[in-house]
C-alpha cells in the first residue's frame, strides 16, 4: 500500500553541475545513478549541452543570476529540507561557486523533512572538477580558486582525481603514498580517481583519517567519458544507503569498472548506465583490493 511508505518514500539528492543532453557525464549522469539507487535526484545545472564539448558541444553556460533564482524555486518548494545528498561538480563562473557554497549553508539550516529525521545532516560530496593531466587547468582559474576556498572546507567528502589533488594541496601527487598524505594535509576523507596502479590497470583511492585502500582493475585501451561522476554518485549513494564508507567505495569502483566493460561489449560511446542500471546496486565483477 503506497500509504504505507510513509511522507516520503525515497531520500532526495540535489546535483549542482553540467548537464549534456546526449552525453553521460557530469550532472546529467549522475542523476541516472542515484535514480538507480531509488535515490530522487534534483539537478541544478551550471551549464547547458547537446552534446560533450569533447566532440566539439557547444554550451549555455547558466548565468549566476539565473542559477541563484532556480535553486531559490528548489528552495522554496521546501526541498531543501529533504535533501539527504548533495554533489557539486563542475561549475563555469566562480559566482555559481559562491552560490553554491550559500546553498550547501542553508541546506544545512534547514529543517529537516526528509526521511532521515531531524538530527542527521545531509551529507555533501565535492567533485572538484578542475583539471587533468597532462592538460592542467580547464576551469577559470577564478572558478578553481574559489572551489578550494569555499567548497572544499564545506565538504563531508571530497572526489578529485590525481591532478585535482595536486592542485589542491599545491604539491606533487604521482604516487600511491603521496596521494593518501595530500588527502589527509587537506583534512578531508577523499575518494581518488585516476591513481597509479599496476601497469595495465586503473585505480581508485580512498583515504580516511584511518584507512587508505586502493581499488584497480584492468585499464581499457579506450572509455567512455564520465566514469568520474558516476564513482561519486554511486559512492554517495551508497554513504546515503547507509553502507560504511569503505563498503561505499568499493563497490563504485566495481560500478564503475562494469560500466566501462559493458561500453566495450556494447561498442557504446557513452556509459551504457541505464541499461546497467538494475546491476549498479549490486555489480557483478570484482576489483583488486590492496591496503596502504
Amino acid at each position: 500500500m503506497l500509504s504505507e511508505l510513509g511522507p516520503k518514500a525515497v531520500p532526495l539528492a540535489l546535483i549542482l553541475s553540467s548537464f549534456v543532453a546526449a552525453s553521460r557525464i557530469g550532472g546529467a549522469a549522475q542523476q541516472y545513478v542515484l535514480a538507480a539507487h531509488k535515490i530522487d535526484p534534483v539537478l541544478a545545472p551550471t551549464v547547458m549541452f547537446g552534446r560533450t564539448p569533447a566532440r566539439g558541444g557547444k554550451g549555455e553556460i547558466t548565468q549566476p543570476d539565473v542559477f541563484r533564482r532556480m535553486l531559490g524555486d528548489i528552495e522554496a518548494d521546501a526541498l531543501f529540507g529533504m535533501v539527504d545528498l548533495i554533489i557539486t561538480g563542475h561549475f563555469s563562473d566562480p559566482e555559481q561557486v559562491e552560490i553554491a557554497a550559500g546553498v550547501i549553508e542553508r541546506v544545512r539550516d534547514a529543517e529537516r523533512t526528509g526521511q532521515n529525521g531531524g538530527a542527521k545532516r545531509p551529507l555533501v560530496i565535492v567533485d572538484p572538477i578542475l583539471g587533468d593531466a597532462p592538460k592542467g587547468l580547464y576551469v577559470k582559474y577564478e572558478v578553481a580558486e574559489q572551489v578550494e576556498e569555499r567548497l572544499v572546507p564545506l565538504a563531508d567528502w571530497i572526489t578529485p582525481n590525481l591532478w585535482e589533488l595536486g592542485f589542491l594541496t599545491d604539491r606533487p601527487v604521482e604516487t600511491l603514498a603521496q596521494a593518501r598524505d595530500a588527502a589527509r594535509a587537506l583534512g578531508r576523507p577523499a575518494l581518488i580517481t585516476s591513481a597509479p596502479a599496476d601497469p595495465g590497470e586503473i585505480g581508485l583511492l580512498y583515504v580516511d583519517a584511518d584507512q587508505a585502500v586502493l581499488f584497480a582493475h584492468p585499464r581499457q585501451e579506450s572509455a567512455p567519458n564520465g566514469t568520474g561522476d558516476l564513482v561519486t554518485a554511486s559512492f554517495g549513494a551508497g554513504l546515503v544507503e547507509g553502507l560504511a564508507p569503505r563498503d561505499a567505495a568499493h563497490r563504485a569502483a566495481r560500478a564503475a569498472r562494469m560500466a566501462v566493460e559493458a561500453a566495450r561489449a556494447w561498442r557504446a560511446t557513452e556509459l551504457p548506465i541505464v541499461g546497467i542500471a538494475d546491476r549498479l546496486a549490486n555489480p557483478d565483477v570484482e576489483v583488486r583490493t590492496l591496503v596502504l
